[in-house]
């Protein structure tokens, strides 16, 4: 993992460095239901190509956030959860997802994306 070249300057600095990006908030939120194998995240993040979600999954590992536990089986299994600092994390992301859904009409509007179809 690459080292940051500079302090941080604040606690969302510090924050973003652990979650940001597109793909690490969403492995987040499908990790949030409980223990998933890496087809299933791989299904609960539409879009994610399978080489940036194992590289997402060993940053996560990496900053403490997610567990990577290996069964010694044929075939290999892997499952993946959240660690305690990953619970507090996914808790201290909720009030964002709840102003993106309180504010997802007036997002895809300027944004000039199509509104999701309930």
């Amino acid at each position: 993992m690459k080292q940051r070249e500079r302090p941080y300057s604040c606690g969302i600095d510090a924050a973003l460095d652990v979650v940001g990006g597109k793909w690490k908030a969403l492995i987040l939120w499908a990790l949030s239901t409980g223990t998933q194998r890496f087809g299933e995240l791989k299904r609960l993040v539409p879009g994610v190509t399978e080489k940036m979600l194992i590289q997402q999954l060993r940053e996560l590992e990496h900053d403490g956030i997610v567990r990577r536990e290996i069964y010694p089986q044929v075939p290999p299994k892997v499952e993946y959860s959240l660690t305690e600092l990953g619970v507090s994390l996914n808790a201290a992301l909720a009030p964002l997802g709840a102003w993106g859904s309180a504010h997802m009409a007036h997002v895809c509007e300027v944004k000039g994306v199509a509104a999701p179809v309930h």
